[in-house]
């Protein structure tokens, strides 16, 4: 049986897709998975080994140039390349009207979410097989249920990401141990503030810990420089309290995560992701809450801070330590 995920985007979104497919390969052995995915996320999926196949759409980009010879060729193609696989099921797993078209242009009668539970009702309409699920769930096991639902098989246990780190040469990483530091999110209101990362370079330091700071954005490069400059003194057994990494592929990120003594990250995907590869991760709730979108399946990963109100620095530290215990 072949089938076809449509999960395109967020990152973080992808990344608590991932168990459906681990769950999908466990009730059906011989079924082929492949996966819909915007382009700059199209490495993630790729890390699951039960992924057959990852197909790039560029939703993103066309919509800048809708009527481009380029977009409508690019579409052109996806719409053969979709039809010809003979997918015998296509799961819509985000609810949106942009992955439903997507999903539609295989030519195959279509699972998703009941208008009751699709983020946009409008797009269940593309859906034949539409399902309910607990909208009370965590966001990982509303995406099981889905698939559970559409394929015929029960949802056991916590969720399996089943990933394989890369092992890939990351430029610029401190010596270990070193903690990662995700401090960047495209939301305002999801950012730490400063003085709190400040605080924490300079207690890792004090640890012998050194700080590794990514970036993926002009802005968050200046973030990144600003919090690495002006990070806690440099202790006897740190050699360098903060370092800002060169900008790294999604692919470099993850090898930069399973190499990390411990992760500090806000609500963005490479928290996720952290948390996915079992790596020792703190994860930063105060916008969103931590009971929906933060880790639970693994003591290595753990979710801080409440609605509107941020954990302090000693929290931080607290919860890293508990979850660098399990190792």
């Amino acid at each position: 049986m072949r089938i076809a995920l449509v999960k395109t985007s967020s990152m973080g979104d992808v990344i608590h897709a991932l168990p459906v497919v681990t769950d999908i390969v466990r009730a059906l052995p011989q079924a082929q998975v492949d996966w819909i995915v915007e382009e700059a996320f199209a490495e993630l999926p790729a890390l699951h080994p039960s992924v057959r196949e990852v197909v790039p759409v560029a939703v993103r980009r066309w919509r800048r140039s809708p009527f481009a010879s380029e977009t409508r060729r690019e579409i052109a193609g996806l719409r053969k390349r979709l039809r010809s696989a003979g997918y015998q099921c296509v799961l819509e797993l985000q609810g949106l009207l942009k992955s439903a078209w997507i999903g539609r242009m295989a030519g195959t009668p279509m699972a998703g979410f009941s208008r009751r539970c699709a983020r946009e009702p409008l797009a269940a309409l593309a859906c034949r097989h539409r399902y309910d699920v607990d909208m009370s769930l965590h966001a990982i096991e509303r995406l099981r249920s889905l698939a559970a639902q559409a394929l015929g098989y029960r949802v056991e246990g916590l969720p399996v990401f089943g990933l394989a780190a890369p092992r890939d040469s990351v430029p610029g990483l401190p010596a270990p141990p070193y903690a990662l530091l995700l401090h960047a999110t495209s939301r305002a209101e999801k950012l730490w503030p400063e003085s709190c990362w400040r605080e924490l370079i300079g207690r890792l330091a004090d640890q012998g810990i050194a700080s590794a700071l990514p970036w993926g954005s002009a802005e968050e490069r200046e973030r990144a420089v600003a919090l690495a400059g002006e990070g806690g003194r440099v202790a006897p057994q740190a050699a360098i309290p903060a370092v800002v990494l060169p900008r790294l592929t999604l692919r470099q990120c993850a090898a930069a995560i399973a190499r990390a003594e411990l992760v500090v990250g806000v609500d963005t995907g490479l928290t996720h992701l952290a948390a996915a590869l079992d790596v020792p991760t703190v994860a930063l709730f105060a916008a969103t809450p931590a009971w929906r979108f933060g880790p639970y399946w693994t003591p290595r990963a753990t979710g801080l801070g409440e609605d509107g109100r941020w954990p302090d620095a000693d929290e931080v530290l607290a919860a890293a330590a508990r979850v660098r215990a399990t190792l």
